[in-house]
């Protein structure tokens, strides 16, 4: 039986020094990584490493997750291999066995969870729209210089397969008519 901690942040100049801070732990599993979605190397590592008995912190319910669905995959799958899981902020511990309050609070945090992440790329977006009306925003800088852009046109005209040409060049489609447009 292992106690493993599992620490998640966003982007990789985040610090993930304040999550579970003097929580004793066998192994430690770490991702820096958005939890919009569960396909991050640490989080499968762990899901993997764990065996029935285990219990892994995790310093707060937005940290495993940020979508009510997969916060409720991810707890009821370690849950039926017998593996505990211990939100530690929240002071949550699921280990299968049913708990009405445990469970409404899981659904209640997570969907709070969602909508807060929901609110987040609503406003970034608003903030986008504002600065490229306002000519302060132009997106990001294309990687290709104009000589490769002058050399793209013109195996351009002469491709027959557009989507063969796109991906030799490790872009899509839509992006390469949108550079010899």
């Amino acid at each position: 039986m292992s106690i493993i901690n599992y620490i998640r942040v966003s982007t990789a100049d985040q610090n993930s020094a304040r999550q579970l801070v003097g929580v004793a732990c066998d192994k430690v599993f770490e991702d820096k990584a958005s939890g919009k979605d569960t396909n991050r190397n640490g989080l499968n590592e762990m899901l993997e490493y764990v065996r029935d008995g285990d219990t892994i912190n995790i310093h707060e319910l937005s940290r495993l997750g940020r979508n009510v669905e997969d916060l409720l995959q991810i707890v009821n799958g370690l849950n039926s291999k017998g593996v505990a899981v211990n939100f530690v902020k929240e002071g949550l511990l699921f280990n299968g066995q049913s708990n009405a309050v445990q469970e409404l609070m899981l659904h209640m945090l997570s969907a709070i969870s969602q909508f807060e992440r929901s609110l987040l790329l609503e406003r970034q977006r608003e903030g986008i729209a504002i600065a490229r009306a306002n000519g302060k925003y132009k997106g990001r800088v294309s990687k290709f210089s104009s000589d490769d852009i002058a050399v793209m046109k013109v195996a351009f005209t002469s491709a027959n397969n557009k989507a063969e040409l796109a991906r030799e060049y490790g872009i899509s489609r839509a992006y390469l008519y949108r550079l010899v447009a």
